[in-house]
């Protein structure tokens, strides 16, 4: 295992590298691909954090707690709503920022005007898979590649090049969380009522739906954040704006987070296959009603996510056929089940260029599209 302490330690190992080169954050992925691993928890620490100009520098191997805490300590947060998928894959270890930002991990404030990871990502710094070290985005960082790094990095796990440094925007934390639950509506219902929601003026900034909820029925739940009064205005708003859904029911707290949705709990600890679907909203309840039988599921994103979990072995793409939007297979082992939705030809083609651009050598994290397992 490599384990560098500086940019240039890493360049150097990537630029001498004869073989592929796994990359690794906090592990919590659970992932293996083919060749030795290069850890990045060595490049740590927060190299820059302005409260007052909402902003956030930190190297890739910093822990993602370690970034909370100091954010909490001013009252501020990544807007972006990080999961925590560790009792979901059985995983240990802790998050990296890095990972996160690799990963393009995003919550369900996603489905907001916040968006997701890279819409709050200014800059990155990363070593390509020649070795070379390339600096994009905001603050003193300068685009020398032609390409917007700042986006093409997230969600490029690492197969594009190994993150060392990120900057991000943060936000201030609201004061409570309002929540609206409406009990017992089917999928096609809930997806009407969430959409409804979010089609308002009063900001809503997760919508989630499940089959099974804690009163043991269907629950669609709706949450607004911000200044108390604020909140409980436009939670009267949205009540009143839902009744034709059903009996609405509201509450208040200062727990801002959404752990049961966000990081998929209701999943865990089981030894089903778990997948996440991602399609438009309207078309979820079509989608949902071709799961095979006895498919548990939760919804994100107003519909735009769903979360099933099937029995061990269950090829979903081939029980759903074509659909557009994919289907990535987040926990399960065995059957040969591809991790990856296969890339239409034009995208895939995309890709494989972009590889060729950062990663001559096609060395960092070869495989993960579509040999990936399951550590």
């Amino acid at each position: 295992m490599q384990a560098p302490r500086s940019e240039e330690e890493l360049s150097d190992i990537v630029r001498s590298a004869r073989g592929p080169l796994a990359i690794r954050g906090g592990g919590t992925r659970g992932l293996a691909v083919a060749g030795e691993v290069l850890e990045t928890g060595g490049l740590s620490g927060i190299s820059l954090y302005e409260p007052g100009a909402l902003t956030l520098v930190a190297r890739a191997g910093t822990p993602l707690a370690e970034i909370e805490a100091a954010l909490a300590a001013e009252g501020q947060r990544l807007a972006f709503e990080v999961p925590d998928l560790r009792a979901l894959l059985g995983t240990s270890g802790e998050s990296t920022i890095g990972g996160v930002v690799a990963t393009n991990a995003s919550g369900p404030r996603r489905v907001s005007f916040f968006g997701a990871c890279r819409d709050s990502l200014l800059g990155v710094r990363l070593v390509d898979g020649a070795g070379n070290i390339v600096k994009n985005g905001g603050r003193v960082m300068k685009n020398v590649t032609g390409y917007d790094l700042v986006k093409l990095m997230a969600g490029s796990h690492g197969t594009l090049g190994v993150l060392t440094e990120v900057s991000l925007k943060v936000l201030p934390r609201p004061e409570v969380a309002g929540v609206l639950s409406i009990e017992g509506l089917g999928v096609a219902e809930a997806v009407a009522a969430m959409s409804a929601a979010l089609g308002t003026p009063w900001e809503v900034t997760a919508a989630c739906h499940t089959d099974l909820g804690a009163n043991d029925r269907p629950s669609t739940q709706l949450r607004i954040e911000g200044m108390e009064d604020s909140v409980t205005y436009r939670l009267g708003k949205l009540k009143a704006h839902l009744a034709r859904f059903g009996e609405v029911e509201t509450a208040t707290s200062d727990r801002v987070d959404w752990p049961w949705f966000r990081d998929v709990a209701r999943f865990a600890g089981g030894e089903e296959d778990v997948w996440r679907i991602h399609v438009k909203p309207s078309d979820a309840p079509g989608l949902v009603d071709r799961l095979p039988q006895g498919a548990r599921v939760m919804l994100d994103w107003g519909g735009g996510l769903i979360w099933t979990a099937v029995a061990p072995g269950t090829d979903l793409r081939a029980e759903l056929g074509a659909f557009v939007g994919h289907a990535t297979r987040v926990r399960g082992t065995g059957g040969g089940i591809a991790r990856f939705h296969p890339e239409p030809a034009p995208l895939a083609a995309l890709a494989k260029g972009l590889r060729a651009r950062f990663d001559p050598k096609g060395i960092l994290n070869s495989g993960l599209m579509d040999t990936a397992t399951w550590t």
